[in-house]
Formats: C-alpha cells, sequence, structure tokens
C-alpha cells in the first residue's frame, strides 16, 4: 500500500493534466458542432493547459493506473487467502485441546487439583437449606476449564466481593460474575470465626461450620449454598448468566491496558469490568518470624477458616496459650477461650502493649472497665506488654518481655492487626496509599475506569469524613454493594458511614461508627443497664447475629427523645452498664460508639452525617433513648 501511495503522488500532476484536456476536449467539440462553417478540430497546443504531447502521456498515466489496480488486487486477495488459512488453523488447534488434554491427563496424575465450585467443607455438612454439601475430597468432580473471559471479573472470594455479585445481579439479571479465590472455599462471613462459633455446644462445629446465634437460631458461615453457584466452565453459556467461584486460584499479575490477569498457573482470563477485593494477610510479630521455625510452627495468625480449624484443634490438646494484642480480635479470642479454661485445664494469656483492653479504641475509663471483664472470663491480662524475644525451649514457648518479664506458654496466637493485600498493585500500577495503605479509589470506589475495589484493601474518599481505610464486615458489605452498583453504571458516591461491632460473649457488647480513636476527646453518657441490653437480647429482636446486615438496610427518621434527663457525662465508677461515647474533633461528633445498646446506629449514622457542633451532647443522647427501661 506504500508503493501504491508513492506511485500516485507522482502520478498526481499527469491526472490533473489530462483531466483539463478532457474538460476542454469535449467543450471544443460542443462549441464546433454548433458552428459547422469553421473547422472541426484545433491544434492540441491551443487546447491545453498541460505540457506538449499530453496524448502519449494519457497513455502512460492509463497503463500505471491499471498496473496499479491490478497490483492492489492481487495484494489483497494474498491477504484475505492468509488470514482465512490462518483463522482455520486457530479454529482447528482450538478443537483440538480437550483431546490434547485428555491425552496429558491419561499421562501425568493430576493431585490436589481444587474443584471450581467446591463445598464449603471437606467434609460432608449440612447446607443453610438444610442439604447435605458434596465433600471436597476426591470424589467432588475436578474442573479443569474455565471461561477465558469474562464480562464482571471479581478478584477475592471474601465478603466484599460475594456483595458485589449479588449488586451486580440485582441491577443485570443476565450478569455473568466469575470470583477469583485463592481460598478452597466459596465465601463466608468471618465475624463467627472470632464469636459464636467457639461458643457452640457441637463437637463437629470445626466440620459443619454452623453456629447458635445468640438468640438460639442455627446458621451457616456461609453466605450461600453451594447450589447457588454455577460451575466456571458453564458460566458463558448460562443462559441466565450467573456467579461462579473459581477456588483455589491466586491473580498473580494484572494488564490494566490489556484488561485481563495471570493466575498462578500462567493462564489468562480477560474481563470488562474488574473488581479488586483481595482484602487482608494478618500480620506477624518480626521478633517471631525471626525466632526460627519451631516457634513460628507454634504460633497462628488467625484469620481464616482453616485458621479456625486449626485453633480449635490445638486448644484441646496443649495446657496455655497466649493472644498477642488487646484489639477487636485479640479480645474476641481471650473471651472465647477464656470459657473454654473454665470445661478444661487450659490456661488463657492475654497481652498488649497498652494500659487497658482496647485501649487504641476506648477510652481510659472504660479500657480498664473491659479489661476487668475479660479477667472475669478467666483470662491472665498482662498489660504494657513490649515482646522483645521468643524462644523455643523444652517444648515450650518462652516469651521475654521488654521490662524483663518472662512468660512462658504452649502455643501463641499473634493478633496484631491486619496488612492491606496489595500484591497486583506494581503490576497493574495502581496506587497504594502511603498514610493508609491499601488501593487508592476515589468516592466511586475506582482505581481506573473499569476498576474498582472494595473492602480491606480500599483506602476511599470519605465525602464527610476524609480518606479512610476500614477493616470490618460492615463496610466490606457495603463497599462491595456501592462497588458492585457502581460497576454496572451507578456511579454513586460513598456516602454511606459503615459500623462494626464486638462482643466479648453474649453479655457485653458495642456497635461503633466513624473514626473512634482515643486520642479523640470524647464524651461518654451512661445509664444503669437492664437484661434486655445484651448482644444475647439485640439478637433476638433483630432475628440476626450479623447485626450490621440489618442495621445497613435502614436510615434514621425522626428519632424520639426520651423525656427522662441525662446524668452527667461520666457517671460513677463501673457504672458503664450501657451508654453513648462521642469522639470529637474540632468539636464536631466525627466518631460514636454504642455500649450495649443496639438497633440505634441509623440515629448515629445521621448525626455524623449533619456534621453538626453540638453544644449539650448529654441532649444528644437522649436521641438513643439510653435511660428508657
Amino acid at each position: 500500500m506504500l508503493k501504491c501511495k508513492t506511485v500516485w503522488k507522482k502520478l498526481a500532476p499527469l491526472a490533473r493534466a489530462s483531466s483539463t484536456l478532457c474538460r476542454q476536449n469535449v467543450r471544443r467539440a460542443g462549441f464546433n458542432n454548433g458552428r459547422i462553417s469553421r473547422p472541426t478540430c484545433a491544434p492540441v497546443a491551443h487546447m491545453t493547459t498541460g505540457p506538449a504531447g499530453g496524448g502519449r502521456e494519457n497513455q502512460l498515466y492509463m497503463l500505471l493506473v491499471g498496473a496499479t489496480c491490478v497490483g492492489g488486487l492481487v495484494y489483497a486477495y494474498r491477504t484475505v487467502k492468509g488470514d482465512s488459512q490462518r483463522y482455520q488453523e486457530r479454529i482447528d488447534e482450538i478443537a483440538s485441546r480437550p483431546n490434547k488434554q485428555a491425552r496429558e491427563e491419561q499421562a501425568i496424575p493430576i493431585q490436589s487439583e481444587p474443584p471450581a465450585v467446591p463445598g464449603p467443607d471437606p467434609q460432608a455438612a449440612p447446607s443453610a437449606k438444610g442439604t447435605t454439601q458434596p465433600p471436597l475430597g476426591d470424589s467432588a468432580p475436578v474442573s479443569l476449564q474455565f471461561p477465558s473471559h469474562t464480562p464482571y471479573l471479581l478478584i477475592g472470594g471474601g465478603t466484599a466481593s460475594f456483595a458485589a455479585a449479588r449488586s451486580i445481579r440485582a441491577r443485570d439479571p443476565g450478569a455473568r460474575v466469575l470470583i477469583v479465590t485463592d481460598e478452597l472455599v466459596p465465601p463466608y462471613m468471618r465475624p463467627p470465626l472470632s464469636k459464636e462459633l467457639w461458643f457452640s455446644d457441637d463437637p463437629s462445629v470445626t466440620e459443619t461450620l454452623r453456629f447458635k446465634q445468640w438468640n438460639g437460631k442455627e446458621r451457616s458461615i456461609y453466605f450461600q449454598p453451594p447450589s447457588f453457584y454455577i460451575n466456571a466452565e458453564e458460566l458463558n453459556d448460562a443462559e441466565n448468566g450467573g456467579v461462579a467461584v473459581l477456588t483455589g486460584r491466586k491473580v498473580v499479575h494484572m494488564d490494566v491496558r490489556g484488561n485481563k490477569i495471570k493466575l498462578d498457573d500462567d493462564t489468562e482470563i480477560s474481563y470488562d469490568k474488574c473488581l479488586i477485593a483481595t482484602g487482608g494477610v494478618p500480620r506477624n510479630l518480626q521478633v517471631i518470624e525471626r525466632a526460627g521455625e519451631e516457634v513460628v510452627k507454634r504460633t497462628t495468625l488467625f484469620r481464616k477458616v482453616e485458621d479456625f480449624k486449626s485453633l480449635d484443634k490445638v486448644s484441646r490438646s496443649i495446657k496455655s496459650i497466649t493472644i498477642i494484642g488487646g484489639g477487636f480480635l485479640g479480645s474476641e479470642l481471650a473471651c472465647a477461650l477464656g470459657r473454654r479454661s473454665t470445661e478444661c485445664d487450659l490456661e488463657v494469656i492475654q497481652m498488649f502493649p497498652e494500659k487497658g483492653n482496647m485501649g487504641k479504641v476506648l477510652p481510659e475509663y472504660l479500657s480498664n472497665w473491659t479489661t476487668e471483664k475479660v479477667k472475669k472470663e478467666g483470662v491472665k491480662v498482662i498489660s504494657e506488654a513490649l515482646v522483645k524475644s521468643v524462644v523455643c525451649k523444652d517444648k515450650k514457648l518462652e516469651i521475654q518481655l521488654k521490662d524483663g518479664r518472662l512468660v512462658t506458654t504452649d502455643h501463641i496466637v499473634a493478633a496484631v492487626g491486619l496488612e492491606p493485600n496489595v500484591d497486583l498493585a506494581k503490576s497493574a500500577g495502581l496506587e497504594v496509599d502511603s498514610d493508609f495503605g491499601g488501593f487508592r479509589v476515589n468516592a466511586e470506589l475506582q482505581a481506573r475506569s473499569n476498576i474498582w475495589v472494595a473492602g480491606d484493601a480500599a483506602c476511599f474518599y470519605d465525602i464527610r469524613l476524609g480518606r479512610r481505610r476500614v477493616e470490618h464486615h460492615d463496610h466490606a458489605v457495603v463497599s462491595g454493594r456501592l462497588a458492585g452498583e457502581n460497576m454496572t453504571g451507578a456511579n454513586k458516591p460513598y456516602w454511606h458511614q459503615s459500623m462494626f461491632w464486638s462482643d466479648l460473649g453474649p453479655d457485653v457488647g458495642y456497635e461503633a461508627i466513624g473514626i473512634v480513636d482515643s486520642s479523640l476527646p470524647t464524651v461518654g453518657v451512661f445509664a444503669k443497664a437492664t437484661d434486655k441490653d445484651t448482644p444475647k437480647a439485640a439478637t433476638e429482636k433483630s432475628g440476626t447475629g450479623i447485626r450490621s446486615e440489618s442495621e445497613t438496610e435502614h436510615t434514621a427518621i425522626s428519632p424520639v427523645v426520651s423525656p427522662t434527663p441525662a446524668p452527667a457525662a461520666v457517671q460513677q465508677k463501673d457504672e458503664y452498664g450501657k451508654g453513648v461515647i462521642f469522639y470529637l474533633r474540632d468539636k464536631v461528633v466525627v466518631g460514636i460508639i454504642l455500649w450495649n445498646v443496639f438497633n440505634r446506629m441509623p440515629i448515629a449514622r445521621k448525626i455524623i452525617k449533619d456534621g453538626e457542633e453540638h453544644a449539650d451532647l448529654n441532649e444528644v443522647a437522649k436521641l438513643f433513648n439510653i435511660h428508657d427501661d
């Protein structure tokens, strides 16, 4: 084609001259026909503006144009024929893949290949609908095929991914959604792993993964039974679309420009829109990582189903267990194992660097009260504990503290925080926030035009509280739902204030929203608690053990103010049965904790959303009716 273009540039002047000659000849011929008395022809030199000898030039021009056309036709024919041949070879190659794959399977046995849509547990277990779930053993069907392209790709198999999938399907009923997760089970809820599952009286709870809520109702930790999902290899052919889960696969590379990912087995999957919901990985103490293999083997980093199963087994076979960490996870596990210690000969120790339990979240007076509560659960609490070293000696772990104290134990649970999983940031070219960690996204949870991030891995812009990253169940639900809506074109900003909750057993629990940091000024308003002011009573009223799932569906509308006058901000010592703690920044409420006060979160959400200064927070506390019996 370049040669044709060059030839045409050379012949353009001839083409213009020939065209002028033809037009003038035609006009001259018409003129002569009208006046017969004059000669019928005239010298060519007087009729053309082109060079002399125009007739021979015209013949040469026509010859070259004809040769060019013939050459172009030949080139086009050869190109089309070559493309057709290559297309046929590609089709033949694709058609031969199943046979080739079958021959390879016969030659090389496949070991421990994860199923495409497994049951939630390696053993047969009743599903949420009362049916029997298929086992994950050798009898389970092995999936070797999955779609090479999917309209909606969700990386990560946690709460955020499932919420996004449900939201996508709600707005686009025929959508085809593929979830890729490195876990061997479909999406499940994590809170029961450190709460209700430990209080189950079912000896097979580690196999069934079903638990009783505080109200006595039973449910599974899995959001849906296996029958809810379709096989990954059938996703493209599903008439009404569906959700498929590709388990046991890790995404190791992401090509943002090419809209495709690469799995750990070098398989590539392209997508139209993608959600990154990779969550996080539990942190470990450097002194433990450097202590050697024996110490690492006797340490649990608690995060997944397998961690719950492993810790449950270990706690039944040892004499002492030490939990390092005084946050949400560490405190919940301490109380759960403390209850178990009353049933068997098990010493439970909890140590943390703060002065009191939940010291980074609760004001000091309430942190001290919580510490005493944990002690009453049978836990030995060691505060202001900074670990200097850990060694394995005589099949025991010796934890040396910086102040000289020495703690001997059989097993360690490191509950020292979560690190957002941003492994894909480098290959994808996505920005990681230097202050909060996680993928940096805008208010619509977008990192790129066709890439969204939700859950623990998202560092989002809160239109009320600024840049944030949240690591709680309710945030995963809300952000996953919003991301799914925006993936289908909703373009909604993240305005909803997610909440979180923690239960120290069935009798003490709290719910929180916004920025709850003990370094901020706080104002607490408390009242005497009744038998109705417990997590158990709250679930009996709401009908669900995952309280945030119901809370996120409601909004506050004209709350009724209690006519009972509120007492002073912080009452007498140890009178913290129930109450409200306000966290202030520049005299504006930016966080609220409802202490043994339940089903009032929409009111707290509205207070933070309004962002107003309040002259008397005692009056604001009346909105929560904490003084009603």
